[in-house]
């Protein structure tokens, strides 16, 4: 039997800030015990060709978030204002599919993340994707990863520069803490 969720890690040739396994995040507080980021098998291969689109132009993947319980995702609801920048866990979601994954690009020699005009997670009308309220650099870094995204097979979130799914999610279930492998996050 394959598994539900499988772990992404720096072997993957991606970077990592697991956001909600801080206190910097829409919360302010962790929300996940681990730093895990897991995506269902069809996603993980996604990423992995986004990743591999990426690497001939110099840039990695940073990954913020990707696979989130529904536990998670009702913290998230209960905490965020704006209901437009957090999915209603009662319709189940993107993330807690494991089908949808929040990230950016990063200089692959440096690390450094590339200048978005917003930070992950900025509940404002800036971080729509095609904003013209941040400079013409971020525009550029902006549309640079939602066309590797876009090539790898991936959809977007249009108010959120930073959030990929795949298509058709709806055809994955919503998944509990109870499906990550060792415990919950």
């Amino acid at each position: 039997m394959r598994p539900m969720l499988i772990p992404l890690s720096e072997a993957d040739g991606l970077l990592f800030d697991i956001r909600y396994a801080t206190a910097d995040n829409l919360a302010g507080r962790p929300i996940y015990r681990r730093p895990l980021a897991m995506l269902r098998p069809p996603a993980r291969m996604a990423l992995l060709t986004a990743r591999d689109l990426a690497a001939p132009l110099g840039f990695k993947l940073l990954v913020f978030d990707a696979y989130r319980p529904v536990e998670a995702q009702w913290a998230l609801w209960n905490a965020v204002t704006d209901k437009r920048f957090v999915a209603d866990p009662r319709g189940g979601g993107l993330h807690p599919r494991g089908v949808a994954v929040d990230l950016t690009l990063a200089d692959a020699v440096t690390g450094a993340a590339l200048e978005m005009g917003t930070g992950f997670d900025a509940t404002e009308e800036a971080s729509a994707h095609g904003s013209l309220e941040v400079p013409v650099a971020a525009q550029r870094n902006r549309a640079l990863l939602l066309g590797i995204m876009t090539a790898a097979g991936w959809d977007h979130y249009g108010l959120e520069w930073w959030h990929y799914h795949l298509p058709n999610p709806q055809q994955f279930p919503p998944l509990t803490a109870s499906a990550v492998p060792g415990g919950p996050m």
